[in-house]
């Protein structure tokens, strides 16, 4: 304890997040080489991470996590993570993000974009250029955010996927974004996600009208304990919710949409006919 370091949980996010570390370590009576015993990391490491010396991961996180019994909680170490690196991402989407990597079901509605689950490279880039020219965030950030959709991707692919519904307004398909050559491709990888096992592919057409029944983008996930989640956003803020009483109507709302949207064989047969350049 001689050369115990104060911190400064106020100086950073990092500071922060190793402060807490700290916390809950000597409230169970562990040192360093307890915590890094558990953890399978050197105590040189634990303390760097404690004292902000150097950042925590992702593996870092999800490690500590189960080091302190808390992977399941709302105040995970992997939360804290992910809003230290996405900052400029809307509040409550980073912790979303850590649910939908574990998710045994995905659901989510979008209006205008493409949603990220889906986004080409391309398409992704330009929609975060697009935020840098207007101001509202650094190339920095871009960069973070184009790196997010493909970390988000990767959970269509391990070993045991999720089953993914998406429905789309069809003003996503209809919206060029980033000239003719970035739109076709990105037309085609929405094809190419229908044909997957575990995906279902439908498109809200303009046609259906007040009978839409959801007016934001909506993210409704099922985990492995069967616990429904949503994550909704508007412009300015984003908010995850986990109470059934609110989260419950959400869902059947996603289901009556389903239901109105188009089926996911005429759904394509509509993306194609963009591609085509038929209306």
């Amino acid at each position: 304890m001689v050369n115990r370091k104060e911190l400064d949980p106020e100086g950073s996010p990092e500071a922060a997040y190793g402060a807490r570390l700290r916390r809950l370590r000597e409230d169970r009576g562990w040192g360093q080489e307890d915590l890094a015993g558990i953890m399978e990391y050197s105590s040189q490491h634990i303390s760097a991470v404690e004292t902000a010396r150097k950042p925590p991961t992702l593996r870092f996180s999800r490690t500590a996590d189960r080091a302190f019994g808390i992977a399941e909680t709302a105040d995970t170490f992997e939360r804290q993570y992910r809003e230290i690196k996405h900052g400029s991402l809307l509040e409550g989407f980073p912790e979303y993000v850590g649910y939908e990597g574990r998710a045994v079901e995905i659901r989510q509605f979008e209006i205008g974009i493409i949603p990220g689950l889906l986004q080409t490279p391309e398409y992704a880039r330009v929609l975060a250029d697009s935020a840098v020219r207007r101001g509202a965030i650094t190339p920095e950030q871009a960069d973070e955010r184009v790196s997010l959709v493909a970390e988000r991707q990767a959970a269509l692919v391990r070993p045991r996927p999720p089953i993914v519904f998406v429905t789309m307004d069809e003003s996503c398909i209809r919206r060029p974004v980033g000239g003719r050559s970035v739109m076709d491709a990105q037309l085609a990888r929405l094809v190419e996600f229908a044909e997957l096992p575990n995906t279902l592919l439908q498109v809200a057409p303009y046609e259906i009208g007040e009978r839409r029944t959801l007016n934001l983008p909506v993210n409704v996930l099922t985990l492995s304990d069967r616990s429904v989640i949503a994550y909704a956003e508007s412009q300015a803020q984003g908010h995850l919710d986990r109470e059934n009483a609110s989260v419950t109507p959400m869902l059947t709302a996603y289901h009556q949409l389903q239901a109105e949207a188009l089926s996911q064989a005429v759904s394509v047969a509509m993306i194609e006919q963009l591609r085509k350049g038929t209306p």
